[in-house]
This record gives C-alpha cells, sequence and structure tokens, in this order.
C-alpha cells in the first residue's frame, strides 16, 4: 500500500515577502496558492496581491498565528507565505512504484543532517549529478524553507526529493524494494572500489555525529571516502557531491 500523499509531498512552502514575490516572478515556478495574514498590509503586500492575481493564482486570507504555523517559521514569515509546486517531489512510496521492476537507480539519503545550507548544496550537487533521488524525511532534516532553497540556488524546486517520515523508514523502504544502502562513514571500504549493485542509495549523516543507530540497522554496510593529507572528514555536502558524481561516473 503506498504512503499516503501530504501537502509536505507536494508543496515547497515559500514565506516571507521578497522569497514569496521572486517565486511569483518567475514563470517556470507554478504556485499553487498565496497566504497572506489579515495584519498584514503595506505596498509589499499590495505588490504580492497583484502579482498574484495577474498569474490566476488564488489568495487567501487567514490570521497571523495560522500563517505562522504553516509557514514554520514565525520569525521571518512577514505574513506572507506560497505553496510552489514542486513537480518532481514524491513519498518513496511512490517513487518506487515509479520506478518498476529491475530498473538501476542511485539515490542519496539525509540522516539527521540539521544544516539547511548543506541540504541545499546536497538537492544542487544530487540534481546537477542526474540522480534518481534525494530522500529527505519529514524528521530529522530541515524543511526545504527559503534558506534551503537560497543554499540549492532555486533547484530545490526542480529536485527529484523523495519523502518518508523518518531516514530509517525510508532505508527499509528502498531496500525492500531491491536497493543496496550503504552509509558514508570513515571506517567502511572506499566508495572508489566498491562493487556496487544497479540500486543503490547513499546514506550521509548528521554533521556532528554521523550516521544514526537506528539508520545502521538498515544498512548493508558502510563505504568510505578516501582522505590523504591529514584530512580526516569532509563536509557533508562537500561529501554528498563526491558521492553523486561516482554515481554518475559509474552510470556513464
Amino acid at each position: 500500500m503506498q504512503e499516503a500523499r501530504s501537502p509536505k509531498d507536494t508543496f515547497i512552502t515559500v514565506y516571507g515577502r521578497k522569497p514569496v514575490l521572486e517565486a511569483l516572478g518567475d514563470a517556470a515556478l507554478q504556485v499553487d496558492k498565496v497566504i497572506i495574514a489579515d495584519t498584514a498590509r503595506g505596498e509589499p503586500v499590495r505588490a504580492i496581491t497583484a502579482a498574484a492575481r495577474a498569474r490566476g493564482v488564488p489568495v487567501k486570507r487567514a490570521s497571523a498565528h495560522r500563517v505562522k504555523v504553516l509557514a514554520g517559521n514565525g520569525r521571518h514569515d512577514q505574513g506572507v507565505l506560497a505553496d510552489v509546486v514542486a513537480p518532481r517531489m514524491a513519498p518513496v512510496a511512490e517513487f518506487l512504484s515509479r520506478l518498476g521492476p529491475g530498473r538501476r537507480a542511485a539515490v542519496l539519503v539525509l540522516d539527521r543532517v540539521t544544516n539547511p545550507a548543506n541540504v541545499g548544496m546536497v538537492l544542487r550537487s544530487s540534481t546537477a549529478a542526474g540522480l534518481d533521488g534525494v530522500l529527505l524525511p519529514r524528521r530529522g532534516v530541515p524543511a526545504i524553507d527559503p534558506l534551503v532553497v537560497k543554499a540549492s540556488a532555486g533547484v530545490a524546486f526542480a529536485a527529484p526529493v523523495l519523502r518518508s517520515s523518518t531516514a530509517e523508514e525510508g532505508c527499509a523502504a528502498l531496500r525492500a524494494a531491491g536497493f543496496g544502502v550503504f552509509g558514508l562513514d570513515s571506517h567502511g571500504a572506499c566508495l572508489l572500489d566498491a562493487d556496487l549493485p544497479e540500486r543503490v542509495a547513499l546514506v550521509l549523516g548528521n554533521e556532528t555525529d554521523g550516521l544514526s543507530e537506528p539508520v545502521r540497522a538498515e544498512l548493508d554496510g558502510a563505504l568510505a571516502i578516501p582522505m590523504y593529507g591529514g584530512v580526516e572528514s569532509l563536509n557533508v555536502a562537500n561529501a554528498a557531491a563526491v558521492a553523486a558524481y561516482e554515481l554518475l561516473r559509474r552510470r556513464r
């Protein structure tokens, strides 16, 4: 049975007056709706309303509290948000159903990565490398907010994002569909020499603590990026870029 879709599996919520106006001004983006707080007034709000109406985007009014809840960031929403359609975002079960049996695929999984800038950069490099998906669990990883979008240079809207409740649930679903799931860890075998299956998922752990124990229990093994010159580790976004392009190299 497929996991039910939620709005978080369909839209990227952009908040703040400038980000919302920029989203409305980008013809490449499909904006589903704009929500403005009852208390929001002034020229920026009038400009947002006019831009939305010019594109035929519904504008709804809600309480300031409701806008803060929907934005998930009460300090920076400025009383306005927009839901932007993310065409390549899907629950992991839906992705696996579309993938079908036997087709090769390559995915990255983020396990409790907490820095929005890292998340955005991972989405950018993974999309550039042509990966089939980046699994961002709904819990333990920042939402795709304006900080993530900015770090991705806007690529987050079109990135192949896969959703699951937690990283471990996502890894279990991938394994059940025939993926080999390997954690990137300094104590693993060399990634560049490893014999990887046709379906593979590489998991990147938290910036400080690495892979979590619940995710380790779902792994088929550990792989390491070789390090020289006394360097002990890479930033998680840099490690993701190396992993993504190693997977691309193997495909080519």
